[in-house]
């Protein structure tokens, strides 16, 4: 089979896009011809597949998003690909692998009224709507890889999308964030680094677009721990975000001594081996695949059930999942209750019975059978008239 793969932006770091790198090498392992079309790749250029940059230009993020479009749109019509295989939404998908959440729902309640009207009237909620509707309207033929169940209820719901149109996607994480059998050394090497006492804890926060993922919310809750527990708890967070923005905070708590802000890496297994428990109390979050990694990894999880995979921590009993609407005050108790109770090692345990007995490491091969099986077909029923 010819496939096209399609995602706005690549860089090493970002969870969407090593999916899409991931799957897009297993589908090239079993044999199938893969193009992946983008508009930006950061880092070096995979051997195994052929990347075609599209190069487009223009001020705001949404109008290169824009050309970049309606450049390629005209070339995957040309090319005549047996299925197109989308990770952002846009027109003239077979597959869209829905790694966001749900534009309509987010954008209603980040911008209800009094300024709706104001912000239903850009370009930028116009051109991101088009291309949520091409995807889930009913008239539409895209296939929908959903992460969670909840999703396909919130889509459903905005867009009466047909429920056969949606494939609910087995938890999975890639193979780079498997476990290894150096793990003991990489914990012992990440806490001498960022220790200066081995008792200490660290609170890990990994995510680009920290805000969303909600670094603030986590920097309160250790600012109000007790002195003695705060003294020993430090927050180390790995990703992309306004470093000023939360140095000012952790500055304004008096906590700037307690948290390490650090850019985006890509050797975060050292870190989910080095830490205590991962905190993850984002605003939103269609799966969270960082929550499975860090159960992969042994380490316990403190986020909102706001995230996708929150379900699984639940599942395991292997941390603490905070009910919406989020209160900071329940956060703070949460975070005290779980570094003071001497429950880590038990959640630690229970998180990687779950990830032992779940196959987290097979989801980019079920997502290949499936476009086999739903596109081969096809191919066989077209070259048959």
């Amino acid at each position: 089979m010819r496939l096209a793969f399609c995602i706005f932006k690549y860089f090493p770091y970002g969870g969407l896009q090593r999916d899409c790198l991931d799957i897009a090498q297993t589908c090239r392992l079993r044999g199938h011809d893969v193009t992946l079309f983008t508009m930006e790749w950061a880092g070096p250029l995979p051997k195994d597949l052929r990347v075609t940059i599209v190069p487009t230009h223009g001020l705001t993020n949404h109008g290169r998003i824009t050309r970049f479009a309606k450049q390629v749109l005209p070339i995957l019509k040309r090319e005549s690909f047996d299925a197109v295989v989308g990770f952002n939404k846009m027109p003239g998908l077979d597959i869209y692998f829905a790694g966001d959440t749900c534009y309509a729902d987010k954008s209603r309640q980040e911008h209800g009224f009094p300024w709706a009207p104001y912000y239903w009237a850009t370009t930028r909620f116009r051109l991101f709507s088009d291309f949520e509707r091409a995807v889930f309207n009913p008239q539409s033929n895209t296939k929908i890889f959903l992460l969670t169940a909840s999703q396909q209820q919130v889509y459903t719901a905005h867009y009466g999308t047909p429920a056969n149109r949606f494939h609910v996607l087995p938890p999975g994480v890639c193979q780079d964030r498997k476990p290894t059998c150096n793990g003991t050394d990489l914990r012992e090497k990440t806490r001498n680094e960022f220790l200066r006492d081995s008792e200490e804890f660290i609170l890990l926060a990994i995510g680009v677009d920290a805000q969303r993922k909600g670094l603030d919310r986590t920097i309160h809750a250790v600012a109000a721990l007790p002195r003695e527990v705060r003294s020993k708890t430090r927050v180390v967070a790995v990703g992309e975000y306004r470093a000023r923005q939360f140095e000012r905070l952790a500055k304004r708590l008096s906590i700037s001594d307690r948290v390490t802000l650090l850019p985006p890496r890509t050797d975060i297994p050292r870190f989910l081996y080095g830490a205590d428990l991962l905190v993850h109390p984002a605003h939103s979050e269609a799966g969270g695949t960082v929550i499975l990694e860090a159960m992969a990894h042994g380490l316990p999880v403190l986020a909102t059930d706001v995230c996708g995979y929150a379900s699984c921590v639940m599942t395991a009993q292997s941390g603490c999942i905070m009910p919406s609407p989020f209160q900071q005050e329940h956060m703070n108790r949460s975070l005290l209750r779980l570094l003071t109770s001497h429950q880590l090692q038990a959640l630690s345990a229970s998180a990687q019975d779950f990830t032992y007995s779940t196959s987290l490491y097979h989801r980019s091969e079920h997502i290949a059978t499936i476009i086999e099986s739903q596109f081969d077909r096809r191919r066989h029923r077209v070259s048959s008239t």
